[in-house]
């Protein structure tokens, strides 16, 4: 059997277990010792071994553990509802008002958790009661945040970003700063449509509430500034190159311990569950590496990227062409997948062939993250949409639903980031210089 006749039968048996609900992990470390024990002269053991270890002992991945811990403690102190509820005063006579309060809240939180769940749960639950009881309309206010939690994972610092970067073998701290204009992008293309829609719909937008001195403004807004300042200090560091992306989520951790306990809402009960919560996520992540890790070894002893890449490069399609190709591909994932995983499966022979295509590595996975950004409100898995079923009672797909407006929003990044690739790379190519 040739390479890609492994290849597609190994996607069988991965299918199958997945379908049979076997754990993610465990599938891929399946898949990779049938393909090395039955395809290769190697012994699965002994690679077993060596890339569960290899995978997991790295210091650039103790950044992981560190900022889920961050999102947590923020998740579950009052920080949080006080970094919302200082945005609100200043959007009274913007187009959609305390609308813009659910993407700019999302883009704020999720700056500092890295998780798209936890950035979606965090202002829903501060926000749709708020929206809801000055009369704003539900639809908007769902599917706003449905796809403004997706900001967890595409504004720095980020936990998909640290996942991939592994996967890649790619600068995290890159990675980082390449996330902040399409980040800015797409918090600039939710709060348009907004702003549209509300004009076109003045009838379903409630009466303006009276105005605020610019003093009072400053004293409703005066919880903001410790995460602000917070925010702030972990991307300047990044940006000035004063720590790594494990050192800053380390500053990160500390700060929001700091802060937690300055406004006194830490306590023994929160400090517990957000360390059990970060071990959680972080071990089922370092899992899902693991197991990954394997499934690329068995991937190089057959030869799969090797002739996948010889196989595309032989139908001599366009940069453009293949990458049309990988959105169809990844959309489908993400409709059975979550994203951690759709990037942990596919880095193995998707990479070779974005390489060979002559694309950054670095642009692709600002690309990759954006199709992510899709799965995370595309069902039947989508992990923003079972977080506001959960929150709210309302159907997943009523939710959807109400998404499509800014899925499409999504979209439009991501054909903007690819007909101008500088979105992408100018951020890293300014602080850190041309790629190598």
């Amino acid at each position: 059997m040739d390479a890609l006749g492994i290849g597609l039968f190994l996607l069988v048996v991965m299918l199958f277990f997945l379908a049979g609900g076997v754990w993610i992990a465990m599938t891929l470390a399946i898949c990779g010792w049938i393909g090395q024990a039955f395809f290769t002269t190697t012994s699965p053991g002994l690679n077993l071994f060596s890339a569960f270890w290899e995978s997991n002992a790295s210091w650039e991945l103790a950044a992981l553990p560190l900022f889920i811990w961050m999102g947590e403690i923020l998740f579950r102190t009052k920080l949080s509802e006080e970094m919302f509820s200082g945005l609100a005063p200043w959007l009274g006579r913007v187009p959609g008002r305390l609308f813009h309060t659910t993407i700019l809240g999302c883009g704020i939180f999720g700056s500092v958790s890295g998780s798209s769940a936890a950035t979606c749960a965090t202002i829903a639950k501060v926000s749709l009661p708020e929206l809801g009881k000055r009369g704003y309309d539900e639809n908007i206010a769902l599917g706003s945040l449905a796809t403004a939690g997706t900001l967890g994972i595409l504004i720095p610092p980020s936990i998909t970003m640290v996942v991939y970067a592994m996967a890649a073998d790619a600068s995290i701290i890159r990675i980082f700063l390449a996330g902040f204009l399409p980040g800015l992008l797409l918090m600039g293309l939710f709060s348009a449509y907004i702003a549209w829609w509300a004009l076109r719909n003045p009838g379903k937008m409630p009466p303006a509430e009276p105005a605020m001195s610019f003093s009072d403004k400053l004293r409703s807004s005066k919880n903001l500034l410790p995460c602000a300042l917070l925010i702030v200090f972990i991307c300047w560091s990044l940006v000035a190159g004063w720590a790594t992306a494990t050192e800053c989520a380390a500053y990160g951790v500390f700060g929001s311990l700091v802060l937690a306990a300055w406004s006194r809402s830490l306590n023994w009960t929160n400090f517990s569950a957000a360390l059990m919560g970060a071990a959680r996520t972080s071990c089922m992540i370092m899992f899902i590496l693991a197991g990954a890790a394997f499934l690329t070894k068995t991937m190089a002893f057959t030869g799969i990227p090797r002739e996948l890449a010889q196989w595309v490069s032989a139908m001599n399609l366009s940069p453009y062409a293949l990458i049309a190709c990988l959105v169809v591909v990844y959309l489908i994932l993400g409709t059975a997948l979550d994203g951690i995983s759709m990037i942990v499966l596919t880095a193995a022979v998707v990479l070779p062939m974005i390489q060979k295509a002559g694309f950054d590595l670095v642009w692709f996975g600002i690309f990759v993250i954006l199709l992510v950004e899709i799965a995370e409100v595309t069902p039947p898995v989508g992990f923003n949409l079972f977080v506001l079923q959960n929150m709210t009672g309302k159907d997943s797909n009523r939710i959807a639903r109400a998404a499509i407006p800014f899925f499409m929003c999504l979209v439009l990044c991501i054909a903007l980031i690819t007909l101008f690739p500088g979105i992408v790379t100018s951020v890293p190519d300014w602080v850190m210089g041309p790629a190598k």
